[in-house]
């Protein structure tokens, strides 16, 4: 009995203290969503492509979800953008379930990649499919950023 009350007091204690921030989507909000209404289609491949569009209050929205899970997204609101977890050059898309609130220095580490990733499948070298799962790789463990960098830049001679 009192394991199990320690255990809830614990568990309560973490989603009442929240997180700061997300260090990366999470997958029950941002699973990342493809556009399906495009304003054109581009590269070689013919990717659909929707400009950027998206208002205030789905901003918002992003925000109040994340609360729900417990992040506090403490600090000022400037430090965080709303990021598209699939970029909109690789074919992402404005729906809510592409967006997470990401912190300034997680948008450090990932803004290098999407325009490298981007320019690699403007030339071909890579399929639509593959750019996103670096993408999605890169942004769930910042870790491998340098590694995939280094993978793009490779392809991109």
């Amino acid at each position: 009995m009192k394991i199990s009350l320690l255990l809830l007091a614990l568990l309560s204690l973490n989603v009442f203290a929240g997180n700061p921030y997300p260090r990366s989507p999470d997958p029950r909000l941002t699973p990342g969503a493809l556009c399906a209404t495009p304003d054109r289609l581009r590269y070689p491949e013919q990717i659909a492509y929707c400009e950027r569009d998206v208002n205030s209050w789905t901003k918002e929205l992003v925000f109040i979800s994340y609360r729900e899970l417990g992040f506090s997204l403490s600090g000022e609101r400037n430090r965080y953008k709303v990021d598209h977890f699939i970029p909109l050059c690789a074919g992402g898309s404005n729906e809510q379930a592409n967006l997470w609130p990401q912190y300034d220095t997680i948008s450090q580490l990932t803004d290098p990649l999407e325009p490298l990733a981007c320019e690699v499948l403007s030339k071909g070298k890579i399929t639509q499919h593959d750019v996103v799962e670096l993408i999605k790789e890169a942004k769930m463990n910042t870790k491998e950023i340098p590694r995939i960098m280094q993978q793009l830049r490779r392809l991109n001679r």
